[in-house]
């Protein structure tokens, strides 16, 4: 269950790391996040040493849908109202700018990567919503995004309302990657195993740098940093249709605002178009009984009678607890480690946001977003019912009896809780803190860092 990017990009190997090196800064991590960290340390004049566990964006970046949008949902009436309107406008500020760096990276390196320019729609079906969508398309023009509310789209359905914003983009994530990637120094199948200081040592090598930035996806320490206390992971489902020629094909991308919401987006495959259908969202270790798939399926062959599915996948996201992510310094006592986690489910700008305000503070610049993003903040309006859900589940998962000694998969090896199937890609989930093992017990992703 390969999707459309993987199916259409292999990008080519890189050596094992294998010995000891020592540079100016480490970037653990090749997705989005850490290609884009280390490219703009390049170009600020820092030396720098990706290490991957596995392959170039061979972790949740292939499985993006790779909308390059500051339209985060319902994000900007909240933070108006849970952190000011001046740490509103540093997360809009530093999204919006997200859109236009990818812009001038791509025209810059001359990158082919279907970049299209959008719109983008929030819209729902419920009569009940629509002020809040009201609400948004207001809050995101006081912060300076060009919103409006809508009542047109091209959905195959009624909907009651929609808040359009202009200007927004989609691409080819891998191809993007794969271009990105190539005067960069990266190690693949380069685990890390250990990091110490300024010492990163994986399964067969050693870095030593001044700078230590973990672009994980999600942090696999338990201490410094207790980021397991402070997100969880979310999984969601894709599905690829391909339309026919003669279809009337969407311009824009989709979201709808209920919990049942949909998102649609529309590429170029081969010469063929194809349509993004996606949603089913769940945390993970819940999705025992399946039919994800299924009911995307189901929706699908209503609304679109005449598509063909080619592909189908699913992809996985730190959720952090004030929907904000964690970018900047590890913590307050490793003044040279920097962490880029808890994107929800907006990873193509957050990358961007993450590299750009890393890479400025590795120079000593301050960066003007990067307050509303830093990870010793204390949301105390947001903290007390999330905090406690994502306890509470934790020892939940920790609390439950082991399996039989019949049952093939155990206890998770990054804290120990009771996992769960996922019916629907025939893996073992953590519902604690998320990490994934496939039937045969193989790590597909963390914070655990080996397999069952």
């Amino acid at each position: 269950m390969e999707s459309i990017w993987k199916k259409t990009v292999e990008i080519p190997k890189r050596d094992s790391l294998k010995e000891e090196l020592h540079t100016q800064a480490v970037v653990i991590g090749a997705g989005m996040a850490g290609i884009l960290t280390a490219y703009l340390l390049k170009q600020k004049g820092v030396e720098s040493i990706v290490l991957e566990a596995e392959r170039i964006g061979g972790g949740q970046t292939q499985n993006t849908t790779a909308k390059i949008t500051s339209q985060h949902n319902l994000i900007y009436a909240y933070l108006i109202e849970k952190f000011g309107e001046e740490k509103a406008r540093q997360y809009a500020h530093a999204n919006q700018k997200a859109i236009g760096s990818f812009q001038k990276i791509i025209e810059n390196e001359q990158i082919a990567c279907h970049l299209k320019k959008c719109p983008s729609y929030l819209y729902t079906t419920e009569q009940n919503r629509v002020q809040e969508l009201e609400n948004e398309a207001l809050a995101a023009k006081v912060l300076g995004i060009p919103a409006q509310f809508t009542t047109e789209t091209e959905l195959p359905f009624t909907i009651s309302g929609a808040v359009k914003f202009e200007g927004q983009a989609q691409f080819h994530p891998l191809e993007f990657l794969q271009e990105l990637s190539k005067d960069l120094t990266i190690y693949e199948h380069s685990r890390v195993v250990q990091v110490e200081g300024n010492t990163v040592r994986t399964e067969q090598g050693t870095v030593e740098a001044e700078h230590v930035v973990f672009a994980v996806h999600y942090p696999w320490q338990v201490v410094p940093g207790f980021y397991f206390l402070r997100m969880h992971q979310e999984r969601s489902y894709v599905i690829a249709l391909e339309l026919p020629g003669d279809q009337p094909h969407m311009a824009g991308m989709y979201l709808g605002v209920e919990e049942e919401g949909y998102s649609f987006r529309v590429c170029e495959n081969r010469d063929k178009t194809v349509l993004f259908m996606g949603g089913q969202s769940h945390r993970t270790g819940e999705n025992t009984s399946g039919g994800k798939y299924d009911n995307l399926r189901k929706h699908a062959r209503e609304w679109f009678p005449n598509c063909s599915e080619i592909a189908h996948w699913s992809a996985q996201d730190c959720m952090p607890m004030d929907h904000i992510p964690y970018i900047g310094c590890f913590t307050s006592d490793r003044p040279n480690w920097y962490v880029a986690t808890g994107f929800e489910k907006w990873g193509m700008t957050s990358a961007m946001a993450a590299a750009e305000i890393i890479s400025d503070k590795i120079i000593g610049h301050k960066n003007e977003d990067q307050e509303v993003f830093a990870p010793q903040r204390f949301p105390v309006t947001a903290l007390s019912k999330n905090f406690t859900e994502n306890v509470m589940q934790a020892v939940k998962g920790l609390s439950k009896q082991a399996f039989s000694v019949d049952e093939y998969p155990k206890k998770c090896p990054h804290m120990g809780c009771k996992l769960e199937q996922n019916a629907d890609e025939n893996t073992w989930e953590c519902p604690c803190h998320g990490s994934c093992f496939g039937a045969d017990g193989q790590l597909h992703s963390g914070p655990a860092q080996h397999g069952l």
